[in-house]
């Protein structure tokens, strides 16, 4: 729920904002009042927090406190990111839920995938927008794995046969979304309807509000969540300048700013979030305070060692998404 406070931000700034433009009080004042009457209008409520708590803070976690501990890409650093084989070794591991990267090959079948093309993680070559499923399943999924050996042979698998195997080992389901809008909506809606029980293990996630925002509109019925991380159009996720040329550097870091208040303003009310994922370096006591008071969770990304998980487990009591049930392994951006 946005918050008193809140309202009065938003609208002060953006009056503030047309009136420094236009210099005109009519004008501040019509253009404040349309927002508002927009917010009312086409803002999706959240989810009853029972059924948000149900994915969120499952009943089998008391024994970790509650706290969540999810497989990122299914526990890419234990097994073959995205993958059955992920999946399994996810559960056998300990997790509580693992996160799925959603894609779509050439003719439309949606698949577990990353990247835009299959390069970094298969023995194959070329973007997904130019390889059918039938291409893709002849790939090996775990060629580039450190447990290559291992896993040999281990394919691309579709959605459905991922949410199948999640629902048959009771893993919670974190669908991240990196694109396709529609489609995924779409896609996504058609498998909560063919089973049920997502709407109670499972949650949409997305960088891009765009996603969520029209996963509400497809099924308002579904736990979202929007992912952020500060500064990420004008720096790479280890800090370092995305961009060589100092005039791009700077417009960036101005339309990053607009989207970190965006995000932490505006986004998470208008798409009705039950949940906000944060890289990990950016996370407090005083900023899962501040969500908590606008009834959101927070959810860490990408905790990789002993120390941070006892941290978010401990201190914070948050859950987080990590790239192995096992040991520590290298930061991940």
């Amino acid at each position: 729920m946005l918050q008193l406070g809140d309202e009065i931000a938003l609208f002060s700034v953006v009056f503030a904002v047309v009136l420094l433009g236009t210099r005109s009080p009519i004008w501040s004042t019509a253009l404040t009042a349309c927002l508002y009457a927009f917010l009312i209008m086409f803002r999706f409520p959240q989810v009853p927090t029972s059924q948000a708590r149900q994915v969120l803070r499952p009943a089998k976690n008391a024994a970790s406190g509650g706290v969540s501990l999810v497989a990122h890409r299914g526990g890419g650093h234990d097994a073959p990111e995205n993958t059955m084989a992920a999946i399994r070794e996810a559960h056998k591991n300990g997790a509580t839920g693992v996160e799925l990267d959603l894609e779509f090959s050439s003719d439309g079948v949606p698949i577990l995938m990353h990247d835009e093309t299959v390069d970094r993680t298969t023995n194959g070559s070329g973007p997904l927008t130019q390889l059918s499923f039938s291409e893709l399943s002849k790939l090996d999924a775990a060629a580039k794995h450190r447990f290559s050996d291992k896993f040999h042979g281990e394919k691309v698998p579709t959605l459905q046969e991922a949410v199948e195997e999640c629902i048959k080992l009771q893993l919670i389901i974190y669908f991240d979304v990196k694109g396709h809008p529609d489609e995924a909506a779409a896609t996504l809606k058609e498998m909560y309807q063919k089973h049920p029980v997502l709407y109670n293990t499972s949650i949409v996630c997305s960088f891009e509000p765009k996603v969520i925002y029209r996963m509400r509109q497809a099924d308002p019925e579904v736990v979202t969540a929007l992912t952020h991380r500060p500064w990420s159009l004008c720096r790479l996720g280890d800090g370092t300048p995305r961009f060589s040329s100092p005039w791009k550097h700077q417009w960036m870091q101005v339309l990053d700013v607009i989207l970190d208040w965006a995000h932490h303003h505006l986004l998470w009310n208008l798409c009705g979030v039950s949940a906000f994922l944060v890289q990990k370096n950016f996370i407090s006591p005083d900023y899962v305070q501040y969500w908590a008071q606008r009834g959101v969770e927070v959810v860490g990304w990408t905790v990789n060692t002993a120390e941070e998980k006892q941290y978010y487990q401990e201190i914070l009591n948050v859950n987080y998404i990590t790239d192995s049930l096992l040991e520590d392994c290298d930061p991940h951006y």
